[in-house]
């Protein structure tokens, strides 16, 4: 059995949002995301995967299709595939989401 402390996966980078794989698989991913105050992905999609966000530490704005939200912890949002989707930091506070992803494209 694999398992991981999440916690002690986590960091963060000045320089830009880090994801960091938490399981490698060639069927899905399934990754942190570190976003420290400001840090973005930029909005995307993909054909044919489905990918969630949840939050694990700070709040972050998650963007799916046209519409807008503030995830707090224990929130997730589900970005269906071929909707554009993407997540920021606009907090004062570092963020950490676990981000699930499937197929993997």
């Amino acid at each position: 059995m694999e398992i991981r402390d999440l916690k002690k996966l986590a960091r963060f980078s000045e320089e830009k949002l880090l994801k960091i794989p938490v399981f490698p698989s060639d069927k899905m991913f399934f990754d942190l995301y570190a976003l420290l105050p400001g840090q973005a992905q930029k909005a995307h999609a993909h054909a044919g995967s489905d990918k969630v966000y949840y939050v694990l530490e700070g709040e972050v704005v998650v963007q799916v299709g046209e519409e807008e939200a503030l995830l707090a912890p224990g929130m997730a949002a589900l970005a269906p595939a071929g909707e554009v989707h993407g997540v920021r930091n606009e907090s004062a506070s570092p963020a950490l989401l676990l981000v699930v992803m499937a197929p993997k494209p």
